[in-house]
C-alpha cells in the first residue's frame, strides 16, 4: 500500500504526518510556533511567516523516516472547521506546501477542514474509525475553539460535522493559557498547567453556567485572578482553573446525551489532553479520548481522512 501525507498549519504548531497504510503507522513531525515570553499568541501574518521557516525543516525531519517519493495522496487541513465563513491566513502556508509537493509527485490533493482532521485523530487513536460509520458527538476543545459537534456519516465528505454547542465566551484553551501565563507559565500553557494542577488535591464546589447547552467559561480568569491576589498557592490556582473547564465540558455533554440519546462521545484538541479532565470524563461516560500526541494540534488526522478517501484503509 502508498504512503499518505498530511499537512497541517494551525495558529500554534506545523505539523507533517506520513501515514503507512500498510503497516498502520504514523510518522509525525511537529513543531510549535515560537511565541515571546508573556504573550498569549501570535498575529496571523507572524504564524505564516514562522509556519514557512518551519515547514521545510519538518520535511527535512520527516525524509530521514520515510520514503516520501512513495507518497500516492496528500491531505492539507485549509481552514479551521466546515462552517462557510470559517477562515484563517496561517493555513495559507500548508496548502502552499502541500500544493507544490503533490504536483512535484503527481500525487492527489485532498482538502479537509482543520476541525476534521482533528475528530479523525482522535478516532485513529482510540481504534475507533469504526465510528465514522455511525453517528457520535465529538468536542473540540483548543484555543481558538470550544465546540461540540454531531457528526454523521457523508458518502461525499466522510464525515458531515454540525455544530450543536460551544462556549458562548472566553475559549477553554484562551482560559488555560491567561491562567497559566498569569501564573508565569510559558505560551502555550497547557501541558505545564496539567502538571502543576496535579500537584493539588482539592476538590471544588464547581456549578457550570449553562444556556441550554452551551457553556459560558468567562468567570474562570477573574476568579483565578482573585486567588492570586489573595495569596493562594499556584498549584491551587492551577487546579481551580481545570476543575471550572472541566465542569463546563461535563455539563456540555450531559445537556447533549439528554437532547440527542446515548451518542458516543469523542474529545479531541488540546485541553482535551489534560489529564485530570480526561480520566474524570472517561470515567463518567466511557468517552474516547486522543493520546496526547493526537490531541494537540497534529496532522495526522488529516492523513488518515485522505487514506480513507483514497480508500487505502
Amino acid at each position: 500500500m502508498p504512503l499518505v501525507l498530511g499537512v497541517d498549519t494551525s495558529n500554534y504548531t506545523t505539523s507533517l504526518a506520513c501515514f503507512d497504510t500498510e503497516n498502520n503507522t504514523m510518522v509525525q513531525q511537529k513543531k510549535l510556533l515560537p511565541v515571546a515570553d508573556g504573550q498569549l499568541g501570535l498575529r496571523q501574518s507572524d504564524a505564516v511567516f514562522h509556519h514557512t521557516v518551519q515547514l521545510p525543516q519538518l520535511f527535512d525531519l520527516l525524509c530521514e523516516k520515510c520514503e516520501l517519493n512513495k507518497v500516492h495522496a496528500v491531505g492539507v487541513s485549509v481552514k479551521p472547521s466546515g462552517e462557510e465563513k470559517s477562515y484563517m491566513p496561517c493555513f495559507l502556508s500548508g496548502i502552499s506546501a502541500a500544493t507544490a509537493f503533490s504536483k512535484a509527485t503527481g500525487g492527489i490533493l485532498h482538502r479537509f477542514s482543520h476541525q476534521q482532521g482533528h475528530i479523525a485523530a482522535a478516532l485513529y487513536s482510540a481504534g475507533r474509525l469504526d465510528l465514522l460509520n455511525e453517528r457520535f458527538l465529538a468536542f473540540h476543545v483548543s484555543g481558538g475553539t470550544t465546540q461540540a459537534l454531531l457528526v454523521e456519516p457523508d458518502k461525499d465528505e466522510i464525515c458531515k460535522v454540525t455544530l450543536v454547542a460551544s462556549s458562548l465566551d472566553l475559549k477553554a484553551g484562551q482560559a488555560v493559557d491567561r491562567v497559566g501565563v498569569m501564573l508565569g507559565l510559558k505560551f502555550p500553557a497547557g501541558k505545564a498547567l496539567d502538571e502543576l494542577a496535579c500537584k493539588c488535591d482539592d476538590r471544588f464546589k464547581i456549578k457550570p453556567v449553562l444556556r441550554g447547552c452551551d457553556c459560558s467559561l468567562s468567570g474562570v480568569e477573574n476568579k483565578c485572578k482573585k486567588m492570586l491576589e489573595t495569596g493562594e498557592p499556584h498549584e491551587r490556582i492551577a487546579r481551580y482553573c481545570i476543575e471550572f473547564i472541566c465542569a463546563a465540558i461535563d455539563g456540555m455533554a450531559a445537556a447533549l446525551l439528554e437532547k440527542y440519546g446515548r451518542l458516543p462521545l469523542v474529545f479531541s484538541g488540546g485541553v482535551m489532553s489534560n489529564s485530570i479532565i480526561s480520566k474524570r470524563l472517561t470515567d463518567k461516560y466511557s468517552a474516547h479520548f486522543a493520546a496526547p500526541e493526537f490531541s494537540c494540534d497534529n496532522a495526522a488526522g488529516i492523513a488518515v481522512l485522505t487514506a480513507i478517501t483514497e480508500k487505502y484503509i
